[in-house]
C-alpha cells in the first residue's frame, strides 16, 4: 500500500510541476523578470511555511534548534537549485514546454540520482550509498547506465529541435514559441537541469529536520515540509538577486505600476503559476515519506513531470508543421529518457534496501 501511495502522490505532484508553467502563458504586457517574481514569491516565501504550519506545527522551532551546519547546508543545496529553477523559466521560454522540459528533465534526473551518492563518497555516511558503492554493486551499476541512456535520449530531443529549426519558418516557430531560440534554449536548459538535480541533494542534507518532525510525533506523511521550508529560502535568494538586476537593467519594474496592462490579472495568473508550482514538491514530500528520499522517489517524479509537460506541448501545438521523421525523433527521445527513468529506479530498488 505504501508503494502505491507514494505512485499516486509523485504522479499528483508531477502533474502540478508539469503545468505550472502554462498560467504564465497568460501574463499580458510583462516582462518575464517581472512574472517570474511575482510567481516565485508565491512558491518559496509565501505557500511553503503556510503549508508546513498547517501539517508541521512548530516546524519554526524545528529549524531554530537544528544544526547550524544541516540548516547553512540545505541552504546551500537550494541557493544552487535556485539557478537551475531560474535558468528552467528561461529555457521553457526559448524551447516550448515539450522540448524544454526534456532536455532540462532529462538532465535533472540524471544528475539528481548520481549527486547524493558523490557527495556520500566526499562525506562518507552510515547507511548511504557512495558512489564507489554504485560502482561495485549491480544497482549501482544500472543506475549509473541509465545516466547514460538519458543523455542519449536528450540528445536525440536536442537533435529533434534542431530538426524543427531547419523545417519551420521563424513565423511558425514563433506562432508556438514566442522567443524560440535552440542554442540559446539548449546552453541555458542543460544548466537548468544539472543544477536543477541540487533539490535532491538538499532533501538528503536536510533529513535531519524531518526527522525532528517524526521525533516530535507529528505525521511523518508531511516531514518534508520542513526541509522545503529552508530549501526554497535559498531558491528565494538566487532568484530574487537575479529578477532584481534584469528589472533594473530592462527598466521593468514600472510594470507593477503599469496601468496599460491588466496588473490584477498577471498577478493572479503569477500566483497561480507560482501555488501550483510548489504543490509538485508537496506531494513529492508525500509521495518520498512513502518510497524513500532516494533516487527512486526523484526518478518517479520527473518522470511524471515529462509526460505531463510533453502533453502540454502536444496541447500547444509545439510540433505542429515539422515532418513526421522530425516527430518520431522527439518521440523516441521522450521514449529513451523514459527508459532511462524507469531503469534507474529499477537501480536504486537493487541497490537501496
Amino acid at each position: 500500500m505504501n508503494v502505491i501511495l507514494g505512485v499516486i502522490y509523485h504522479t499528483i505532484g508531477g502533474v502540478a510541476s508539469g503545468s505550472f508553467y502554462m498560467p504564465f502563458n497568460k501574463v499580458k504586457k510583462w516582462a518575464w523578470e517581472s512574472y517570474w517574481i511575482v510567481g516565485g514569491l508565491f512558491s518559496w516565501l509565501i505557500v511553503p511555511p503556510i503549508a508546513a504550519w498547517l501539517t508541521i506545527p512548530g516546524f519554526g522551532e524545528i529549524i531554530a534548534h537544528s544544526a547550524f551546519r544541516i540548516v547553512m547546508l540545505t541552504f546551500m543545496m537550494g541557493l544552487l537549485w535556485g539557478v537551475g529553477g531560474l535558468s528552467y523559466g528561461l529555457g521553457v521560454r526559448y524551447l516550448g514546454m515539450s522540448l524544454g522540459n526534456s532536455v532540462v528533465l532529462g538532465f535533472c534526473a540524471a544528475f539528481g540520482a548520481i549527486v547524493p551518492s558523490i557527495y556520500y563518497n566526499i562525506n562518507p555516511t552510515a547507511g548511504k550509498i557512495s558512489f564507489t558503492d554504485m560502482l561495485h554493486s549491480t544497482g549501482g551499476q544500472l543506475v549509473l547506465l541509465g545516466v547514460i541512456i538519458s543523455l542519449t535520449g536528450i540528445a536525440l530531443s536536442g537533435k529533434a529541435g534542431m530538426m524543427k529549426e531547419k523545417e519551420l519558418p521563424e513565423k511558425e516557430q514563433k506562432a508556438s514559441i514566442e522567443e524560440f531560440n535552440l542554442v540559446k534554449g539548449l546552453i541555458i536548459a542543460i544548466l537548468s537541469g544539472i543544477l536543477s538535480s541540487f533539490f535532491n541533494f538538499g532533501i538528503e542534507v536536510g533529513k535531519p529536520m524531518a526527522d525532528a518532525a517524526v521525533a516530535a510525533d507529528l505525521n511523518p506523511l508531511f516531514q518534508n515540509n520542513v526541509i522545503f521550508v529552508v530549501i526554497l529560502w535559498g531558491g528565494l535568494t538566487t532568484n530574487l538577486i537575479w529578477t532584481a538586476i534584469l528589472s533594473i537593467k530592462n527598466k521593468s519594474y514600472g510594470d507593477f505600476v503599469n496601468t496599460s496592462t491588466p496588473i490584477a490579472k498577471n498577478i493572479m495568473f503569477s500566483a497561480m503559476a507560482g501555488t501550483t508550482w510548489f504543490l509538485q514538491f508537496f506531494f513529492y514530500g508525500m509521495g518520498a515519506s512513502k518510497l524513500g528520499n532516494g533516487a527512486s522517489s526523484w526518478i518517479l517524479h520527473m518522470s511524471t513531470i515529462i509526460l505531463t509537460a510533453n502533453m502540454w506541448g502536444i496541447y500547444r501545438k509545439e510540433w505542429k508543421g515539422v515532418s513526421p521523421k522530425t516527430k518520431r525523433t522527439i518521440s523516441l527521445g521522450i521514449i529513451v529518457i523514459l527508459s532511462s527513468v524507469a531503469l534507474v529506479g529499477i537501480g536504486n530498488s537493487l541497490t537501496i534496501k
